[in-house]
């Protein structure tokens, strides 16, 4: 193995991480020439709704202008609570290029998740999309912000024109005096006419260090925290992908065309579409809301070459009929984060495709944290053995070691499961005005704790196998027991309450296991509604409702979660002994 020391894994590859600003880093400069042929293209209208790198930096100087104009301060946080729109790059890297720090917020949140990340964020500007115009409002006045600190934002602004009234008929009432009374205003008014605007130029690490993003992560447990990721985070995981890329000459020269399904509130979204789109020149169309049927048509249509998403879509091209309706034979491989992908599922997709397409499907797992930028483990591009389901080796400049999960002061050799800790240029900052999480999961000398079981084997690939973290992973998404146990502990019939995942088709699924108040009525189809009724979809708990008499805990009164877990597997050993 190499650079081991002790039992640190080292990266076998190294690259150059510049010190400067996100903008310059994809941009070059702001007056530099950049083509003009689109990369980024709604995948419903890519004739009109467009945009070329030329484009793409014009549309950011302009946001960033309009922000400043508006009242944005250094450091401030804005807000952006929509869906993908061919638009959503551009507000990103406005926001930063502003000196603000930009804030995605999950666009099927309720109104009480929505109001939360405004408040622990406090940003000073809420953009939202047409579609979630309620919600934004209602949340905004629940935290005190003014009405006329909220803009709407869609796709409706075609750079140098904006078309009939900005859509304004599509998402405010038609009665005048309705209008006023909402107080909220279009995104066409943060999109300044002037075009003289110039970011500033980092030239330090100390410059390139200043806060970019703050993303929402839950960490290894609790309720969600604010993630601080730098211009260097992004950068260097940028760095580190394209690093990956160029160890295959071949494959760097072939035209890559992609969709844009993965949310750009999510880190996954944001490195690979605003940030690696435009610095390894892929043509992105760019998709609002997934649907698999037309996310198979757009592959037919667009003829592309490679899908990086998450295991239910990946799943879907395994089990879906509708995959043999349509000429997929484009793709050259497919990529998998955010959860992890069984390599049953792997190999399943492989042979699918082997027998109705007759072409090798390259499929492989990364993986990565909110908390490491994006990802700190991925496969040379050339590496198209079946490893089993390892989810790659470190990415250039990260090293890594195993620790006993009980006893973190001892390191583990290879082939020895414990605790993942990781450390690496890309590792963010810590938890927004948290510095109590901050030091349960960052150490003094840079490690993170990642809360996933692994292990690494003697070639330096790497295999999760459990998780010591709390968290539910349902379709990609993070769900904190802790946030439902408090939404369920919110309502008066209920006097205790325990939430865990229960697999479930290759994924997991909340459930709920709860102690009811002496002598109050309570059924299951009461505790589901109430939580549909205050979180987003895919918090709700599918996985079931169970009714206890105690919630087992430990003395100090920490909730047993592991006999929980005892409980559903001796329910799925039942299960299969019936099959």
């Amino acid at each position: 193995m190499r650079g081991r020391v002790d039992f640190i894994v080292r990266s076998r590859w190294t690259c150059q991480i510049p010190e400067t600003d996100l903008c310059s880093y994809i941009f070059g400069s702001a007056s530099c020439a950049l083509p003009t042929n689109p990369i980024y293209l709604a995948a419903h209208k890519p004739e009109t709704h467009n945009l070329s790198m030329h484009s793409y930096r014009r549309m950011v100087k302009k946001l960033a202008r309009g922000l400043q104009d508006a009242g944005l301060q250094p450091k401030q946080r804005v807000q952006v609570y929509s869906g993908n729109n061919v638009f959503y790059p551009s507000l990103y890297l406005g926001i930063i290029a502003a000196g603000g720090i930009f804030t995605g917020a999950n666009p099927t949140f309720t109104v009480r998740e929505l109001a939360f990340q405004l408040k622990d964020s406090g940003a000073s500007i809420l953009i939202t999309s047409s579609d979630s115009l309620k919600t934004g409002i209602e949340a905004a006045d629940m935290v005190g912000m003014e009405r006329s600190k909220i803009f709407v934002f869609d796709d409706s602004l075609i750079l140098g024109d904006i078309e009939n009234g900005t859509g304004i008929d599509k998402w405010l009432p038609t009665d005048a005096a309705e209008r006023r009374h909402y107080g909220v205003r279009h995104w066409s008014e943060l999109v300044s006419e002037r075009e003289d605007f110039e970011w500033k130029v980092f030239r330090t690490l100390e410059e390139s260090n200043q806060t970019a993003t703050i993303n929402y992560s839950s960490g290894t447990t609790g309720v969600p925290k604010g993630v601080e990721l730098s211009h260097r985070n992004f950068i260097a995981n940028c760095a580190q992908v394209v690093h990956t890329i160029s160890l295959s000459p071949e494959l760097k020269a072939l035209e890559n065309r992609q969709l844009g399904m993965l949310p750009m509130y999510h880190a996954y979204g944001q490195t690979f579409y605003v940030m690696l789109t435009p610095v390894i020149n892929i043509k992105l169309f760019m998709i609002p809301k997934f649907n698999f049927i037309d996310f198979l048509g757009y592959i037919e249509k667009y003829k592309i070459t490679s899908v990086g998403g998450v295991p239910p879509i990946i799943l879907a091209f395994a089990k879906s009929p509708a995959v043999s309706k349509y000429d997929l034979s484009s793709l050259r491989g497919m990529s998998s984060g955010a959860a992890p992908l069984s390599k049953e599922v792997m190999r399943e997709v492989t042979a699918r495709f082997q027998k109705e397409h007759g072409m090798e499907m390259r499929i492989r797992q990364g993986w990565g944290m909110t908390e490491t930028t994006c990802s700190v483990m991925g496969h040379h591009p050339e590496d198209t053995a079946d490893d089993g389901g390892s989810v790659g080796e470190l990415n250039a400049n990260c090293e890594a070691k195993i620790v006993d999960a009980e006893d973190t002061t001892i390191e583990l050799p290879a082939n020895k499961p414990g605790e993942l800790w990781v450390r690496a240029p890309n590792i963010c900052k810590g938890y927004y005005n948290n510095p109590k999480a901050t030091a349960e999961t960052l150490t003094p000398d840079g490690w993170l704790k990642t809360g996933d079981i692994a292990y690494y084997s003697p070639t330096g690939k790497f295999y999760i196998v459990d998780r010591k973290k709390e968290l539910i992973k349902v379709k990609g998404n993070q769900v904190a027991p802790a946030e439902l146990e408090s939404v369920l502990l919110d309502n008066p019939k209920i006097a205790d309450a325990a939430v865990i995942g229960v697999p479930h088709e290759g994924d997991e699924q909340p459930r709920a296991y709860v102690v009811p108040q002496v002598g109050m009525k309570l059924t299951a189809e009461d505790v589901f509604k109430w939580v549909q009724e205050r979180c987003t979809r895919y918090k709700w708990l599918t996985g079931g409702v169970i009714f206890m008499t105690e919630i087992p805990k430990n003395p100090s009164g920490k909730i047993l979660r592991k006999a929980l877990r005892e409980i559903v597997t001796a329910e799925l050993k039942k299960q299969r002994a019936k099959l």
